[in-house]
């Protein structure tokens, strides 16, 4: 039994091994909720939702026995603290178990191949409400919280917008009391850390799980086993029944690690389940005695590459062959556990399956789960095909992320044949059954039936797995207003044509609990004061803030946040990126995924437009600006790695002119992720939401913004749309041709004529043929050059140029009146309540996941 006198040994051999002295300033993670609550540290708890151990002694018990140790590094604090905050959520989330395994409510499996989790310790001690509590104990290990919390690597289980709305809907899950469940894969080193050598992308091992994951835990006794390659043999029983058998496969383990998921002080922990892929033997003695190492582990070698890495590079054909292996892998793993439940509550009768379960497939990625369910069904379990594809067909749900018809996955058949034959035939199956619909609809015609064939003819065969998403579910949804209506009205016509009922609307959303209760304490601490807390739960409460934008003195304590906000972010881009900002200027920030289609290229050619303006002694009424510009780019993506090498050389030599530093600033900000996003979004003036319209499906970093206060420019295009109808016209920076615009231009489309007739592009590109951003490196943007005059740009860069300048010099127009800028400011805080995602998961309980 730990005692009293041994919890301050404890404290005190930490105290001698610490490297800094106690921190004697508040952190600037304060718990905005418990702001008017007296310290709880030591108090009783009488809610049955909180555990009786307290957090102290949690954490005294395993510095002491689980460190074995006087002195210790940084990283096994954080560790131990990560347990101790763990071991507060292990009574709820048993009975959260349990309450689920009864099917008390409808279960809902969310497979994604992306989670873009961040750090969890901050989140998981705001929904607990042990903040404070934290706070106190970590003062007398001679560390604060806030250092601790610097400690942990952000999970690398995700790359984009994708992955962290993963995230954002799983927190909303818990906190709305639904009964979700995450399902994706482990991936030991993540997609990869970004490092910025002479101005170029260069991919590191993002090894986050080098110290360990304290908030999993190892399932042994839920390991399922995968199949891959062999042949499909059938056979007729003494029935007479044909069957189906999956010979000779090479099986791969796939074990699952679990992270809690806790809700918002309700007691509910739900469950994100990660796949890692082991071999069935480590490896073969006998080749290992006999001297051939190598070959010996080949098999485990083999099995483990699934899980190693996000997204491995797909231009070559061992890399399609990876995703490919990857997305089984997830897809038949979470299917087997969901099944193996289901069995073990109902036996083997699946006729309450669809009632009692529902899949929600994030993207294409998971779409082959619709014939791996079928498989497991047909042979597995003996059902007839047409019981098997009602249970299917009711069970299935797609979410589509993209307008971008290269992005919706394509699998080549003899690949598909060779590792998942027996998928293949079911899939075969499904389209030719599918296409006698399409027939019956539109008779004779047969070039109907070629375009909307789940497989895609031609010199070799390809399954169009969006196409098979939507054919097997019995919900399709887009992620904004506009994205869905192109949906329905472009990519997917002809299949609304043939099920309009099947497609509906759910705009994306952000968590309010990191997007801006966590990452934005000083702000959420002022909001509380004057609206109190229930905001946090019901976003639509930030309406209210309206009526304090009159209000003098919260205008000024606003204002003095952003501009605290803004130092720390000053901080934190002199750390990354060596450069000066200074939290005077205007802060003008785009941090995304590098793609044409989102116009980091606009925003470079903007910074070159206002770089040549002070050259020339043009800086009447400019507004000094500091821009930031951050994001990864796919390895394979050449495009957007020349355009991380053009932002890293304009920035050199705009930071290296001293008669241009007054006024502008540039930074390229590496390895961007959700942790950095917590630093910038609250210093953030200007929010770059600039992509060509029709392209983005949604965006959720304009919201995570929005939210914080920031202001936007942008287009008409995904959910900008819809901020703009909440903020209203006057609060919105618009520019550009919308999607309408944007298809007649293509028509016609002369970017050469528009770069004569313009003064401003002209000068951009003169400068950039001049070879003026790359004088010791010639000919390194020619690529790029010819992208903006090519007739064929689909991403329109010089039509929305000369808008765009107009925009922005509206932009700073608006800076220049502060007062003006700080209420608008608030109006976007307050109209922001429409993009949380606890609204767009209720959507989805109300109108997909539980509609009858």
């Amino acid at each position: 039994m730990t005692t009293a006198k041994d919890n301050a040994s404890v404290k005190k051999t930490t105290v001698r091994a610490s490297r800094s002295k106690a921190s004697t300033k508040a952190t600037s993670k304060e718990n905005v909720v418990a702001a008017s609550q007296a310290d709880k540290v030591g108090s009783a708890h009488h809610d049955p939702c909180e555990p009786c151990d307290s957090l102290s002694a949690s954490l005294a018990r395993h510095i002491r026995y689980g460190l074995c140790r006087d002195e210790h590094e940084q990283h096994e604090l954080f560790n131990a603290v990560a347990q101790s905050v763990k071991e507060q959520m292990l009574d709820n989330w048993r009975q959260t178990r349990i309450k689920d395994n009864q099917y008390q409510q409808k279960q809902v499996a969310y497979l994604s191949l992306e989670f873009l989790m961040g750090r969890a310790l901050g989140n998981a001690l705001l929904s607990l409400d042990i903040t404070a509590d934290a706070q106190q104990v970590l003062t007398d290990y001679a560390t604060s919280l806030e250092d601790i919390e610097q400690v942990e690597q952000d999970a690398g289980l995700g790359n984009g917008g994708l992955g962290r709305l993963a995230a954002c809907f799983l927190d909303s899950c818990a906190s709305l009391d639904l009964s979700v469940t995450g399902y994706g894969i482990r991936y030991q080193y993540g997609m990869f850390a970004q490092k910025i050598v002479d101005g170029y992308q260069v991919e590191r091992p993002d090894r986050w799980l080098r110290h360990g994951n304290p908030w999993e835990v190892r399932l042994s006794n839920r390991i399922v086993s995968v199949p891959f390659f062999g042949h499909s043999e059938t056979y007729v029983d003494k029935h007479g029944h044909r069957h189906h058998v999956w010979a000779d496969t090479q099986n791969v383990l796939a074990v699952p690690y679990d992270m809690p998921i806790p809700g918002f002080k309700n007691g509910r922990i739900n469950t994100l389940r990660l796949w890692k892929a082991e071999a069935n033997d480590e490896f073969d003695l006998a080749e290992f005695n006999e001297g051939d190492y190598a070959e010996a582990v080949a098999t485990k070698n083999l099995a483990e590459q699934i899980t190693m890495v996000l997204y491995p590079n797909d231009s070559s054909v061992n890399g399609k062959e990876l995703r490919l292996r990857q997305q089984y892998f997830l897809s038949s793993a979470s299917l087997q556990d969901l099944l193996a439940r289901y069995v073990s509550q109902f036996g083997e009768d699946f006729s309450q399956f669809s009632e009692h379960n529902v899949l929600q497939l994030n993207d294409t990625h998971p779409s082959i789960a619709v014939p791996e369910l079928m498989r497991l069904l047909l042979d597995k379990y003996s059902l007839s095909w047409d019981a098997a594809w009602a249970i299917t067909s009711q069970s299935m749900a797609y979410t589509n992320h993209t307008l971008l018809p290269e992005a919706l996955e394509r699998w080549s058949v003899p690949m598909m044949k060779n590792m998942l034959p027996r998928i293949v035939e079911i899939i075969f199956e499904i389209n030719a059954r599918y296409l006698e619909q399409v027939a019956h609809h539109w008779p004779g015609d047969i070039q109907k039936l070629a375009s909307m064939s789940i497989v895609e003819e031609g010199p070799e065969q390809h399954i169009r797995m969006a196409y098979l998403a939507i054919v097997a579910s019995f919900s399709v949804n887009g992620v904004a207003g506009l994205h869905t209506q192109l949906l329905k009205q472009g990519l997917f016509n002809d299949f609304y044509q043939l099920w309009p009922d099947k497609f509906n609307n759910k705009t994306n959303g952000v968590t309010p609990r990191r997007w801006l209760a966590y990452c934005n304490p000083k702000l959420s601490a002022l909001i509380c004061r004057r609206l109190g807390d229930e905001w946090i739960n019901d976003l639509s409460r930030l309406t209210a803030l309206n009526a304090f934008s009159s209000d003098k003195q919260f205008v000024k304590e606003w204002a003095q946040i952003k501009f605290e906000n803004k130092q720390a972010l000053s901080t934190f881009v002199k750390q990354q990126c060596d450069v000066e900002f200074d939290p005077l200027m205007m802060f003008d920030v785009q941090v995304k995924r590098i793609h044409e289609y989102k116009r980091q290229l606009l925003n470079i050619l903007h910074v070159i437009h206002l770089y040549r303006r002070i050259l020339s002694g043009d800086t009447q009424d400019m507004v000094p600006r500091c821009v930031l510009i951050g994001g990864k780019a796919a390895p394979g993506y050449a495009m957007a790695k020349q355009i991380i090498k053009l932002a890293n050389n304009v920035a050199h030599m705009v930071n290296s002119d001293p008669l241009v530093t007054p006024y502008l600033r540039m930074a390229f900000l590496p390895n961007y992720n959700v942790s950095a996003m917590e630093k910038i979004c609250p210093g953030t003036d200007l929010s770059e939401q600039i992509s060509t319209a029709g392209k983005e499906a949604s965006g959720t970093g304009n919201m995570k913004f929005m939210m914080n206060g920031a202001l936007t420019i942008g287009t008409l295009d995904g959910a900008n749309i819809e901020m703009l109808e909440e903020v209203g016209d006057n609060n919105f920076f618009l520019f550009g041709l919308d999607a309408n615009q944007v298809a007649q231009a293509r028509i016609n489309y002369q970017p050469q004529h528009i770069v004569e007739h313009s003064t401003a592009l002209n000068g951009v590109m003169s400068m950039l043929k001049s070879g003026h951003f790359n004088l010791v490196e010639p000919g390194i943007f020619n690529d790029i050059i010819a992208s903006i005059i090519d007739p064929n740009d689909q991403w329109m860069t010089a039509a929305d140029f000369d808008s765009y300048c107009l925009a922005q010099e509206q932009v700073a127009k608006t800076y220049l009146d502060q007062d003006s800028w700080q209420k608008i400011s608030i109006r976007n805080t307050a109209a922001s309540g429409r993009f949380s995602s606890d609204n767009t998961i209720a959507g989805y309980r109300d109108e997909i996941w539980m509609k009858k």
